[in-house]
């Protein structure tokens, strides 16, 4: 049984006056190991498909872990049928400072993993998620058009390029971009935010509340300025503090 609170999200004028859904389950649900299958899918499974395998791409219908994840299903809402190691979410044309968000996806033992799918979603220059993403379901329209999905590449790797966040209006929540890691044929789940080591809102005491190490460290330390562009490096480790995550994945069949 799921129980839903709600947030608010700020609109397009800026204003917190949406309603977000945070679902909040109960505890006969962690006791089963806070794993929801995921029934909703944004596009058709397409590539290979060897499950568990870095090959695999995403079926739609990978278990849910790390509960409670608000809006975790919305990450195969628009789902695009091909995916690279670097992508683009803002256009080059918007407003803002641009900024490069990259890493490197690794295991449990270090190692660097190849086909792990990384979503990013964030506000635009005022701190709204601006309309117009094309999404079927509702959460994933919260998520606003600057959203974007990346796939790691052979070492491990992953890029986005975009515009540096704005904080929400008329809020001391400081500036941040939403994480999520798909596990191709395996689970889903959000990470820490990247949060700005030099926002000024981010306060010892909003980093000790913000910061759990899910998925590794979020707070970044930016390099460059805001005329020539933003820098940061977001390093992604699969399932840390995640609860419910399976674990390492099974090495290929014939490898020990």
């Amino acid at each position: 049984m799921i129980v839903r609170a709600t947030a608010p999200t700020p609109n397009v004028d800026g204003k917190l006056v949406g309603m977000r859904t945070r679902p909040l389950v109960l505890p006969a649900l962690l006791v089963a190991g806070l794993l929801v299958p995921c029934a909703c899918r944004g596009a058709e499974p397409v590539g290979p498909e060897v499950v568990g395998s870095a090959t695999a791409f995403p079926t739609g219908d990978e278990v849910i872990v790390g509960l409670p994840c608000e809006g975790c299903e919305s990450v195969f809402d628009g789902l695009p049928a091909t995916l690279d190691a670097q992508a683009r979410i803002a256009p080059v044309e918007e407003q803002g400072e641009p900024l490069r968000i990259e890493g490197t996806v690794r295991d449990a033992a270090g190692h660097a993993v190849p086909g792990i799918v990384v979503y990013a979603y964030h506000t635009d220059a005022h701190g709204v998620y601006p309309p117009g993403n094309g999404a079927r379901g509702e959460e994933a329209q919260r998520h606003g058009r600057l959203r974007g999905w990346a796939r790691s590449d052979a070492q491990g790797r992953y890029r986005f390029d975009t515009i540096r966040p704005a904080s929400y209006p008329d809020t001391d929540i400081p500036q941040h971009v939403h994480m999520h890691v798909i596990e191709p044929g395996r689970c889903t789940y959000y990470i820490d935010d990247i949060h700005f080591a030099d926002d000024p809102l981010l306060t010892p005491a909003q980093r000790r509340a913000l910061t759990h190490g899910r998925g590794g460290e979020g707070v970044v330390q930016p390099e460059g300025d805001g005329r020539g562009g933003w820098r940061v490096r977001r390093d992604i480790a699969l399932g840390a503090n995640v609860p419910g995550h399976p674990g390492p994945a099974p090495a290929p069949s014939g490898q020990g």
